[in-house]
């Protein structure tokens, strides 16, 4: 926690006028009157609460109505089958195949033209970087519905949801009113951190922003990264304020979320003491099915486009496929996407074995110790999840620079650690107190040490626990895009960095390979998770997964 706490304390210092490295030495206001006055930012801190708490707020809704449809009709495990995909993908290659879909000259556009549209050129829309941020809005439902699906379906396993629908529509409610009344007032407890987590990641979002968000003015996050970027360092001053001001916006809207919960808790009461068994959800949950279904084809199919992008040649609007394909764009790796591949493996490598062996090194701590994990320890793991990274970033770089390694792959490894770790922390805690002490205290009493009970018998009864932390970690790893770009100065070229840098207005074949490259990684990580435990206990029944 400490790289954070630096990191707010240098840009607190840079937003109240002092940062000796411009001469600013001075305690002032003036950095707060300086970002009042710029041009566009009431209409940045609008769009970035539009965007983020609407987004957050359809995806609740959206989520709990087709769990409540599908419930009992489809099993937890193929739903998160179908959902891999999406889950996998990183934000910013899934914004780029979007783009390529919604674009005025997009996959939709020409697959609908002439023939329905009669359009034989681009039309003149903002289908894309929209003023209201609608292809923002949409581009964060297709990645924040598929995770609240995952994270509801692992809810509702621990409830008597069968049982609890049963004796609802045997007292005359319908499914719908029953899901409204009796269950989802369970379930919601149960997802109430990932909520927060997903309402912070919308409002402090960068990458997707860029690419499908409102372009002048942007949104707040996309707004202060320009001006951090920006030639003239006078604007590192007002930059920092805003910064400070991203993470007291997420911090309110928690707070606001907070009481509306206590508010709905109050209506929710009275309304389940008038009693009623109204019909009337149905079509709402039909309607949140239907467009559910819709946001996971989007998401399919802009996956889909990258890879047509990346190997078409001549494709001339509105014809629907290319004309002709090519390798070309791929066969240039030396003076292009080979370095920023290879600069992504080793990030993504080092950052997740790093992280695997702190977490490792936590859980068995608190095994030893023969304690539970105290609640302050659990807020530490959340809180890199909660924070907006513009808000320390920067600062974090200040002081990096000072001690003398920014700029260079341990810099980026150690920021991008910050959240990696959580992620590979919730993934391996619960399959580690799941695993069975008998074999603990049995290779104990066969005179193990701690050391070998670790290595010998722990680790490999959690390979496949093991290896899903760290794909999921790895796949963390090459979607981070600010940590990337401040503390690698510049001067580290990821997948991801290159991607947003060329989705803004280089060739699509170019774009699509680098989104398609930065997509496949956590689909390679992920297989490997799933097929190396199969491999290496093919003849060990008990040890395949069952602990995962």
């Amino acid at each position: 926690m400490l790289p954070i706490l630096a990191g707010f304390a240098q840009t607190g210092r840079a937003a109240f006028g002092v940062l000796p490295a411009i001469g600013a030495v001075e305690w002032s206001l003036d950095p707060w009157r300086t970002l009042a006055a710029m041009p566009g930012f009431g209409t940045s801190l609008r769009l970035s609460l539009v965007t983020g708490v609407g987004s957050t707020v359809l995806a609740l809704m959206l989520a709990a109505g087709f769990c409540a449809l599908l419930h009992g009709r489809m099993s937890t495990a193929a739903i998160g089958r179908l959902l891999m995909p999406l889950l996998a993908a990183p934000h910013a290659s899934l914004a780029i195949g979007l783009a390529f879909l919604l674009a005025p000259s997009g996959w939709i556009a020409r697959a609908m033209s002439p023939w329905l549209t009669g359009w034989d050129r681009p039309p003149d829309l903002a289908t894309v970087n929209d003023a209201w941020g609608v292809a923002l809005i949409i581009g964060l439902l297709i990645k924040e519905v598929p995770f609240l699906l995952l994270v509801i379906g692992s809810a509702l396993g621990q409830l008597p949801v069968r049982a609890q629908l049963a004796a609802g529509r045997a007292l005359g409610y319908g499914r719908g009113m029953v899901w409204v009344k009796v269950i989802f007032p369970q379930v919601y407890p149960l997802i109430r951190m990932p909520l927060f987590i997903i309402l912070a990641f919308a409002l402090s979002v960068v990458d997707m922003a860029i690419i499908l968000g409102p372009s002048n003015p942007p949104t707040l996050a996309v707004a202060i990264t320009r001006w951090f970027s920006a030639p003239d360092v006078a604007l590192i001053l007002p930059a920092s304020a805003a910064g400070l001001m991203q993470a007291a916006v997420v911090a309110g809207a928690i707070a606001l979320w907070i009481g509306a919960e206590r508010l709905a808790r109050l209506i929710g009461r009275w309304w389940l003491s008038r009693g009623g068994r109204g019909y009337a959800t149905g079509p709402g949950l039909w309607a949140a099915g239907v467009v559910v279904f819709t946001l996971l084809t989007l998401g399919v199919l802009a996956l889909l486009a990258l890879a047509v992008w990346s190997f078409a040649w001549r494709w001339s609007f509105p014809q629907a496929l290319p004309q002709s394909w090519a390798l070309r764009a791929w066969m240039t790796p030396g003076a292009g996407w080979g370095r920023a591949l290879q600069t992504t493996l080793i990030i993504g490598g080092v950052t997740t074995l790093a992280s695997l062996a702190l977490a490792i090194a936590w859980l068995e701590g608190e095994d030893r110790a023969r304690r539970g994990r105290a609640a302050w320890a659990q807020a530490l793991i959340y809180l890199p999840l909660l924070v907006p990274q513009i808000g320390f970033l920067y600062g974090l770089n200040v002081l990096f620079l000072q001690v003398g390694i920014s700029g260079g792959m341990l810099a980026v490894i150690w920021a991008q650690m910050l959240f990696v770790f959580p992620y590979v922390m919730i993934a391996l805690s619960d399959p580690w107190r799941a695993l069975d002490c008998q074999h603990i205290r049995a290779a104990a009493a066969l005179g193990a040490s701690p050391w070998r009970r670790l290595v010998a018998v722990k680790l490999p009864m959690l390979l496949r626990p093991l290896m899903v932390a760290g794909a999921i970690g790895f796949a963390v790893s090459v979607a981070q895009y600010l940590p990337t770009l401040f503390m690698g100065a510049g001067r580290v070229v990821t997948l991801t960095t290159e991607a947003v840098t060329l989705a803004s207005g280089s060739d699509r074949r170019i774009v699509g390979v680098y989104a398609v490259l930065q997509a496949g990684l956590p689909f390679l990580a992920y297989g490997a998770a799933l097929l190396v435990p199969g491999l290496v206990y093919r003849n060990r029944r008990e040890l395949k997964g069952g602990n995962a």
